[in-house]
């Protein structure tokens, strides 16, 4: 994942809008609470979240490995808010509560996952960023990592926003 260059502006975000957008990632995206995604941290340009193996989780009996839709649907969510959180950082001038209902024709509109190895772990971090922020379309990179910093999957998704 890219670094932001020392010269630019790091950008942080009010209590109430980081405890505003894990709400709604985090409730009000009911899916989320199936996965068990939480999210870890928020930043302008780096959402980070993280999901306990459990056994409603388990893709292959054998081996005790995640599902493969639990990746791909973890990283899509994880870019998601990605994009929300570079929405908000685009809109500082803003209160948090107006930023906060920018995100409602947010909406996947590409995915692809690259499965690298067997996700086998007792808990799993993500981590997505923004390439691209648009007017009508944002891009973003993700990962999906072992309790062992190891990388697992990659993801790429493009993002409607507007």
């Amino acid at each position: 994942m890219k670094k932001l260059p020392a010269t630019e502006t790091v950008i942080e975000f009010e209590p109430e809008f980081i405890t505003g957008l894990t709400r709604i990632f985090e409730e009000m995206i009911v899916f989320n609470q199936v996965l068990g995604l939480k999210v870890t941290s928020i930043k302008a340009d780096r959402v980070t979240g993280r999901i306990d193996m459990r056994h409603e989780l388990i893709g292959h009996y054998s081996f005790n490995r995640i599902h493969g839709g639990v990746i791909s649907a973890g990283l899509d969510a994880m870019g998601g808010l990605a994009v929300m959180a570079a929405i908000g950082a685009r809109h500082m001038d803003e209160e948090p509560s107006q930023r906060l209902h920018r995100f409602s024709k947010l909406g996947t509109i590409d995915l692809r996952i690259d499965y690298l190895r067997p996700g086998i772990s007792d808990h799993f971090e993500l981590r997505a960023e923004v390439l691209r922020l648009g007017s009508r379309v944002a891009t973003t990179r993700m990962e999906f990592l072992g309790a062992d910093g190891k990388l697992l999957s990659t993801g790429a998704g493009a993002y409607i926003v507007s």
